[in-house]
């Protein structure tokens, strides 16, 4: 298992510093021996995950292979696929849908609209999830004690002079979310960008991700976003937990973090 957590960490070494990595390169970055890294990169070079040229590594394409048998096991992409492309093309603007994994969001479903923005966003990308709007309310989901306990070892930095770094003022923040079901975030991963996100959560109540939509500032203000994008984003996540098998129970309200 040691040797497991070697190759993963040597994988990962790959998305933190670039395309092409030497050993000392990789070693550095994944904490390990200089030959435990020249080991683990054989071993992923025999098995087609790596190649080597000139003294540098680098993945091959073989490596999508592992991200998407969590793709192919997971639902949720799937069914939400069409409800994204539907939401993108009545909104003009990008929805995905995100999961939560330790501090940060992972996307596993998205659709994109023609926009430019600073950050560029797929399936399997990561943010922060202290000041994403998914991220709230995936955070939000927990119990008092869970938030407190994820709360107390996270690290807020400021991103833009919007970015929430208090944690009481955060703490505050997630209690808001989860009493109104959503989360809007103005500006605070990039200037520009708002988002607003809804929770998808099983027939118990337990949130299982978040489906949001992205758009400029210029284009969307808060209120439209809470009046008009917020209401849609709820139909959204319904049909998503319909496909499911998830449906809310009668009377309550979508949307509702339980």
């Amino acid at each position: 298992m040691l040797s497991l957590a070697r190759g993963l960490a040597a994988i990962r070494a790959f998305g933190d510093a670039g395309s092409q990595l030497s050993v000392a390169d990789v070693a550095r970055l994944a904490g390990l021996s200089r030959a435990s890294a020249r080991r683990c990169l054989h071993t992923l070079s025999v098995l087609g995950y790596a190649a080597a040229s000139g003294g540098r590594y680098e993945l091959t394409p073989s490596i999508l292979t592992l991200g998407q048998a969590y793709l192919s096991s997971t639902t949720i992409a799937r069914v939400a696929q069409p409800v994204l492309e539907r939401v993108s093309d009545q909104l003009h603007e990008s929805s995905s849908v995100a999961v939560l994994d330790g501090e940060e969001i992972v996307y596993v479903a998205r659709a994109s609209a023609r926009r430019i923005l600073t950050i560029s966003l797929d399936v399997g990308s990561r943010l922060p999830a202290a000041c994403t709007s998914m991220g709230r309310v995936l955070l939000a989901a927990a119990d008092a004690d869970g938030r407190a306990h994820v709360l107390k070892r996270m690290k807020l930095p400021r991103y833009t002079a919007r970015t929430i770094t208090d944690k009481p003022a955060l703490a505050a923040e997630l209690e808001a979310v989860r009493a109104q079901g959503y989360a809007i975030v103005d500006q605070e991963l990039e200037l520009g960008l708002r988002s607003c996100a809804v929770p998808i959560a099983r027939h118990d109540g337990t949130v299982v991700a978040a489906l949001n939509v992205g758009a400029h500032a210029a284009r969307a203000d808060v209120a439209t976003l809470r009046r008009e994008v917020v209401p849609l984003l709820r139909q959204a996540a319904d049909e998503i937990s319909a496909a499911l098998g998830t449906p809310r129970e009668p009377g309550e309200p979508a949307g509702r973090i339980v």
